[in-house]
């Protein structure tokens, strides 16, 4: 199994879900984080007063932000070089899915990932609710929610957790197909 996990959160400007105004990245290795990243990010997309209340990102605040497209340069080497994890990770792959999409940006057509969401679930089954606001609660652990730094270091800090309860990802393990934004069945990678 992976030695090196790349947490990561996004945030989105819209309803559309297709388009990041922030993202955060925390590489775990050698059970520690790292290394961190967080920019904001110009969506060149509308706001909705929903996610700006979510997020406190306003399009005043990503004024000047690279676009996603400026910003791959950068995130695609922090991107490959590990198993993604996410909390409810199928969210954050399907907004990049769409992000590498709509710009014509071609990555993997594949990526392997756990989500710290489900692991909770199944590691933790006594919990009122799994969101990652409890799941931190529950750790003790800081959180600035939707703030995507705070929030990519506590999903990183999550997998450690269960990790060092002896957890075993294989069970977890699942692969999200990027092309077609959605995670394939097990047995269906390739």
């Amino acid at each position: 199994m992976a030695q090196r996990y790349i947490a990561f959160d996004v945030e989105t400007p819209n309803f559309a879900n297709d388009r990041m105004s922030a993202i955060g990245v925390s590489v775990v290795e050698g059970g520690a984080i790292v290394q961190e990243f967080y920019t904001l990010v110009d969506p060149e997309a509308r706001f909705d007063r929903f996610n700006m209340a979510l997020t406190g990102i306003t399009p005043e605040d990503v004024a000047g932000a690279p676009t996603f497209p400026e910003l791959w340069r950068e995130l695609e080497p922090l991107m490959s070089g590990g198993l993604l994890a996410a909390h409810n990770a199928p969210f954050d792959l399907s907004v990049l899915s769409k992000c590498l999409r709509g710009y014509g940006i071609s990555w993997r057509p594949q990526v392997p990932y756990v989500c710290t969401c489900q692991m909770g679930r199944r590691l933790l089954p006594g919990l009122p609710d799994h969101r990652l606001d409890t799941l931190c609660h529950h750790f003790r652990l800081e959180l600035d929610h939707h703030h995507a730094g705070s929030d990519s270091r506590a999903c990183g800090t999550l997998l450690l957790r269960y990790l060092e309860m002896g957890a075993d990802l294989g069970p977890f393990l699942r692969t999200y197909d990027l092309r077609g934004s959605r995670t394939l069945r097990r047995g269906r990678a390739g």
